[in-house]
């Protein structure tokens, strides 16, 4: 029935959104048309109901409380990869508000934070600028061909909600940076990934200088990348592995791993002290 929970959802959601566009766009649909395809929303809304509860239920029978059975319901309805990206969202929205209070997460007393934004920051103000001005020319040609006051709302809405994820993605990675901790080192990329490494598995530190990184957060065997700009210049070799959770939930056993600082000198130095004092 799970199975058949998530399907229905995946496919109701999509046609509730396209029959919302076309609405209010001003296209004239048949009314048998409208009416069908709400009576299978309805359907499919009261499965994913039934569904939930049976599940909450389920959990409430196991001994979880209220909270933790809700939790358990939703895990189990919902996918871990749509569970990420909703996520990410929700992190990104918190960072743009940390990023406007200039305060940083998940920076502990005593601890150092390495930023490492610094080198894609411009490049990406600059995709940034040009989104704004493709939101502005998209609403200017709509109004001279004459397209509905509701198809240009939705335009506008979808324009302005990419530029909003694109200052979530700037405002996380200036607001979550690595950290050197007495017990660990976090190394992170924005809201997409968080890595913690016990500081005692850390056998070597040293400076490298790679230009050719492929992706962002990429594992390849045992090595792990958490690439800005295509770039590392940190390597962390670990005495044991550590699971690195990649975006979007998949898991791999790494040993060793190159990352980027904006002052790699600084952090290898940051890294080193904190080695030194265990």
């Amino acid at each position: 029935m799970v199975k058949v929970a998530r399907a229905a959802l995946f496919a109701v959601v999509p046609a509730e959104l396209v029959l919302a566009v076309l609405l209010v766009s001003g296209v004239s649909l048949p009314l048998p048309v409208v009416a069908v395809t709400e009576v299978i929303v309805v359907v499919m809304l009261v499965l994913e109901a039934v569904t939930a509860y049976r599940l909450y239920a389920a959990a409430r029978r196991g001994g979880a409380d209220r909270w933790r059975a809700c939790r358990a319901a939703y895990e189990q309805l919902v996918p871990e990869q749509v569970r990420r990206i909703v996520g990410f969202d929700l992190k990104g929205m918190i960072s743009l508000a940390l990023w406007v209070a200039r305060r940083r997460h998940g920076v502990p007393d005593g601890a150092t934070a390495v930023s490492y934004s610094r080198a894609q920051t411009l490049t990406m103000m600059i995709f940034l600028g040009a989104m704004v001005v493709e939101l502005v020319v998209a609403e200017v040609l709509l109004r001279a061909f004459g397209a509905p006051a509701g198809l240009r709302a939705v335009v506008l809405v979808a324009d302005a909600y990419t530029v909003l994820i694109v200052l979530a993605v700037i405002a996380a990675c200036v607001t979550r940076p690595h950290v050197v901790a007495e017990d660990e080192v976090r190394i992170r990329y924005g809201a997409f990934f968080d890595l913690r490494v016990p500081r005692e598995r850390i056998a070597q530190v040293r400076q490298v200088r790679n230009f050719n990184e492929s992706g962002t957060v990429k594992v390849d065997g045992d090595r792990l990348a958490v690439a800005v700009a295509s770039q590392t210049n940190l390597v962390l070799e670990l005495t044991e592995p550590v699971t690195a959770v990649r975006p979007l939930g998949r898991r791999a056993e790494v040993r060793t791993i190159r990352l980027f600082a904006d002052d790699p000198a600084a952090a290898l130095a940051a890294l080193r002290s904190r080695r030194l004092r265990c």
